[in-house]
């Protein structure tokens, strides 16, 4: 990569990159394309595609109620509340 295409880039992303790390932006770009194409060159045939590469399960506790209910307490403490619900200042017209 050039001078020129970490410009376009630079644009395209919308950041500005001082023209004292322009070298170094392009070389860290560079050495991650080569990284990938070096992954690209690997060969995958016949290897399926999988979520997780330890294929672990996630264990799932039990769906039980824990906290006690406390909507009348926090409703005293809201400026405004009406059957149940939080009022909030209507924001659009």
């Amino acid at each position: 990569m050039d001078r020129s295409d970490i410009a376009k880039l630079a644009e395209l992303a919308r950041i500005e990159i001082a023209e004292t790390t322009v070298d170094e932006v392009a070389k860290s770009i560079t050495d991650v394309l080569a990284l990938v194409d070096q992954l690209q060159a690997a060969d995958t045939d016949g290897i399926a595609p999988m979520a997780h590469p330890l294929d672990a399960t996630q264990r799932l506790r039990a769906d039980v109620v824990t906290e006690t209910n406390r909507r009348e307490e926090f409703q005293a403490l809201a400026p405004a509340a009406e059957q149940g619900l939080f009022l909030v200042p209507k924001v659009i017209d």
